[in-house]
Order: structure tokens, then C-alpha cells, then sequence
């Protein structure tokens, strides 16, 4: 188990699409537990590879502690409700900021476990919201992507300034 640096934005590598995982074998495994470790350290509650580095479809999220774990392989959202609901979003790669998302408040995502069987979920609420930010960043799509630009804006430069008060 290795806590891994997590890429900052405006990395590029957060905005490439990630590749699909075909090797079911130990090294995903690992990868896995090491993005575990590494969203808890951060702290985060979602995580994909690319946070690390790794471009492959592969995301953690853990919404109530520990036994709450849940580990996604190639998730892609195969429907999504036409009600909406706003919610708080930041990144573990943009520490620091958050800001109001609109999004599906109901998906159902096809995914594969770790041994690669697959598996379907139906998800509503903050587990809704994560898998389709966490599958937007597998997309290489920036959670501040789907804010209008004034917010876009705000939100860099508010990240540029702490990146400056702190470093």
C-alpha cells in the first residue's frame, strides 16, 4: 500500500481521455489499494487513476468510511435521469475550492469488480454525483468543466492564489 502524489491541475493528464483496463491481474489490484490510500490522505472521498498518473478507467469512491469502500473498472454511466440536482464538487487534484454542480440525480453505471466480472449499479444522491464526476475525469472531463465560465474563472484563480499563499 503506497500513498501515491496525486497530479495537479492544470496538469494536462487530467484532461486525457483514460485507456480501458483489460489486465485483471495483481498490478490493478495494487493500483487500487494504493488510490484507497492515497484519496484518504488527501483527503477525498473519489479518485480515479489519472489523479495519480495512471491513465486507466479505473475509479475508488467511499462515501461512509472504510466499510463503504467501492472500486469501479471501465464505468461508463448507461443512463442518467432527466431530473437534475445541485451539489458541492471539488478534486483531490484542485485542493482547497469547491463550487455548486448540476448534475443527473440518478444514474445507473455498468462497471466491471477487480476479477473483472461485471456488475451494474443503480445509484441516486452524493453516490450519483461521484460516480459521474469520477467518470467525467476517466473521460477527461475537469470537474470544473461543467461550470459556466464566470465560475470557471473564479474558482482558477482562487486555486492559483492559495497554490501561491502556501507555496
Amino acid at each position: 500500500m503506497t500513498i501515491r502524489p496525486i497530479v495537479r491541475f492544470p496538469d494536462e493528464r487530467l484532461r486525457m481521455p483514460c485507456h480501458p483496463v483489460t489486465m485483471f491481474d495483481d498490478a490493478l489490484a495494487t493500483l487500487a489499494t494504493d488510490l484507497v490510500q492515497t484519496m484518504r490522505a488527501a483527503p477525498g472521498i473519489g479518485i480515479t487513476a489519472a489523479h495519480v498518473g495512471e491513465p486507466n478507467r479505473l475509479v475508488v469512491i467511499e462515501l461512509d468510511g472504510p466499510q463503504s469502500t467501492r472500486i469501479y473498472v471501465n464505468p461508463v454511466v448507461e443512463w442518467a435521469s432527466e431530473e437534475m440536482s445541485t451539489h458541492t464538487e471539488g478534486s483531490v487534484s484542485m485542493p482547497g475550492v469547491v463550487e455548486e454542480v448540476t448534475r443527473a440525480s440518478k444514474v445507473r453505471a455498468r462497471y466491471s469488480d477487480l476479477t473483472g466480472a461485471p456488475k451494474i449499479e443503480e445509484a441516486d444522491g452524493l453516490l450519483a454525483v461521484c460516480l459521474q464526476h469520477e467518470i467525467d475525469q476517466l473521460d477527461g472531463i475537469f470537474w470544473i468543466d461543467r461550470l459556466s465560465r464566470l465560475k470557471r474563472d473564479r474558482i482558477v484563480k482562487k486555486f492559483r492564489k492559495l497554490q501561491k499563499d502556501q507555496g
